[in-house]
């Protein structure tokens, strides 16, 4: 199998990756291993997207770490970040420059759109959206008819392979507060074909130094970057920008983003402008632990959920069970979400007993495994947006 690295393309990546994802599963973990150095050989950017889905998301933690070293490694040698590197593996799938794709069939055409979550449609001639491209007529033309057919395929397979990725990374962003430049936002963001879809739906901002709003535009859809009032805005040469946070922005401007969003029939592909936002006590802040959720029994479902929420399961213990969910957070400390029983590493899930579980504690911990002494840090220590981010995504558990 080594030798795909050397031989293999972009299909063999794509091909290989939901095989080696099951692999551990069935006792092949080192042939799950082997599965990464092959994506790590091909190398072409398509096969490093895959292999950066399967450092982000993946059943088995072990594999999961071997695939962030090697990302980890591959953006140091890149001299970039982990997070710059992911900005430049987004795919553009084949769109044009303008983000768009013409389907030709002869006598008629169809232009390929992207709504909220980046699944792909089609416009008719007349501009009316179809969900799916149309069978080919008599009249079409057979051959353009049927490439245009296998390439609108090709594409929603590979949309559905990016689109959680790519709107979990801005969520993210949002959330850690990460900032890009001018030049970069508009190279990796504003200007790429397939990510503009996202960032034309969010608000964004130029900051200052001291990491204040200086102004809020959005991205309109010919390019153009606009005000709440729609009025045209430049951005200063590297300008900090960064996706606001609700909590950063003023009521005036969540109003006004929103009835212009509104207006132009503009979902957005996470919540951003009525995001839900929290504060803690006072009395909370001086803890070490919340126990919002003390008497609250969650399906375990719900709770590997948390994963979509920027969360990972926490290293195994005795027997390999897993008995905390983690969000790590800047400079090495975590959010520990303790389980009452925990789950089989094994399989990913847990014993029917425990289908259900409670959240015994939280706390904010610094390095080090569960079942040993580590510090623990009062929740006063935290920025407000973290602090919203920690209780909005446990009290999605409710529901």
């Amino acid at each position: 199998m080594t030798s795909l690295g050397l031989l293999g393309n972009d299909d063999t990546a794509r091909q290989l990756t939901p095989l080696l994802r099951a692999w551990p599963g069935e006792s092949q973990h080192k042939r799950a291993v082997t599965g990464l150095d092959v994506l790590e050989g091909i190398g072409s950017d398509v096969a490093l997207m895959m292999l950066n889905g399967v450092a982000g998301k993946v059943k088995f933690k072990a594999l999961q770490d071997r695939a962030r070293e090697k990302i980890d490694q591959i953006a140091l040698n890149r001299g970039l970040t982990t997070a710059e590197l992911e900005d430049r593996l987004a795919p553009d799938l084949g769109l044009d420059a303008d983000g768009t794709l013409l389907l030709d069939f002869g006598p008629r055409r169809f232009r390929v759109g992207f709504d909220e979550a980046l699944k792909p449609f089609v416009r008719d001639a007349d501009g009316a959206r179809l969900k799916e491209l149309p069978k080919a007529r008599r009249d079409d033309d057979t051959e353009l008819a049927a490439a245009a057919a296998t390439r609108w395929k090709t594409l929603k397979k590979g949309a559905r392979t990016v689109a959680g990725q790519q709107l979990l990374r801005l969520e993210l962003a949002m959330c850690t507060r990460r900032h890009w430049d001018t030049e970069v936002f508009e190279q990796f963001l504003a200007g790429h074909p397939l990510v503009r879809h996202l960032v034309r739906r969010l608000v964004w901002a130029v900051y200052t130094e001291t990491d204040t709003i200086q102004r809020c535009f959005r991205v309109a859809e010919d390019g153009q970057y606009t005000d709440a009032d729609d009025e045209p805005v430049t951005l200063p040469t590297g300008a900090l920008i960064r996706l606001p946070h609700p909590l950063e922005l003023s009521s005036d401007d969540r109003t006004a983003f929103g009835q212009l969003f509104t207006d132009y029939e503009l979902l957005q592909p996470f919540p951003q402008l009525d995001r839900d936002t929290y504060r803690l006590t006072d009395a909370e802040r001086a803890a070490t632990e919340l126990t919002r959720w003390a008497d609250l029994t969650v399906p375990i479902g719900k709770i590997l959920g948390l994963t979509n929420r920027g969360w990972e399961r926490g290293e195994p213990e005795d027997a390999g069970v897993v008995m905390e969910m983690v969000k790590p957070l800047a400079g090495g400390s975590a959010l520990v979400a303790e389980l009452s029983d925990g789950l089989s590493i094994s399989t990913g899930t847990i014993d029917a007993f425990a289908a259900e579980q409670q959240i015994i504690r939280v706390f904010v911990g610094g390095p080090g495994r569960w079942g040993t002494d580590r510090p623990q840090h009062t929740f006063g220590g935290l920025d407000d947006i973290t602090a919203s981010e920690l209780i909005r995504d446990l009290e999605a558990l409710r529901s």
